[in-house]
């Protein structure tokens, strides 16, 4: 597997480091909140386990599953929901948790989709961020961000290719043979 590695371009401790001052913002800005924090599956596993046992307040969590990419490494635009929530958002603040925003049109989704469900605030949280790929019709609010990641493609901390890599401690940049096959 690490043969299919190019570089390293976020260290695991870079990573930590980053999601300790991201869940300590969370816990100020929603201090006496009703919070319930929504992981994107499979992408954002990691990344959501991570970021949620470092807010120090209490929370509710719960998970969806989308499908947009299939096992291709461009987004297909279409969305469908594989697995709804078990909670009800109603009144409750609601932070959506991703594992990378790029063209936006996954985020611009749920933050419709959960918004029919009349939560008191939905917000946005990602680990990576890729805005050179955002579509000019998705430019949504990312409220917590992560990293600002480059073009390329990354794997590592629950992102895949084709289902695999997802277990790699630091997020990478894969060698373009990989998934130009």
């Amino acid at each position: 597997m690490l043969q299919d590695v190019e570089r390293v371009l976020i260290s695991e401790a870079e990573m930590q480091k980053r999601i300790r001052e991201m869940g300590a913002q969370i816990s100020q800005d929603y201090e006496g909140k009703d919070l319930v924090v929504v992981g994107i599956l499979k992408g954002a596993a990691l990344f959501c386990s991570d970021l949620f046992r470092s807010i120090t307040i209490p929370v509710e969590l719960d998970f969806m599953r989308i499908s947009s990419y299939g096992a291709s490494t461009k987004s297909t635009g279409v969305h469908r929901v594989l697995l709804d929530l078990d909670y009800s958002l109603e009144d409750k603040h609601v932070l959506i948790v991703e594992d990378i925003v790029d063209t936006g049109l996954t985020i611009k989704f749920l933050l419709g989709y959960l918004g029919q469900r009349h939560p008191a605030s939905l917000r946005t949280a990602t680990l990576l961020d890729k805005p050179s790929r955002r579509k000019p019709e998705a430019a949504v609010p990312i409220d917590y961000r992560g990293f600002e990641v480059p073009d390329e493609f990354v794997c590592g901390n629950g992102l895949d290719y084709a289902e695999k890599y997802r277990n790699l401690r630091d997020i990478v940049i894969l060698k373009p043979s990989v998934y130009s096959k």
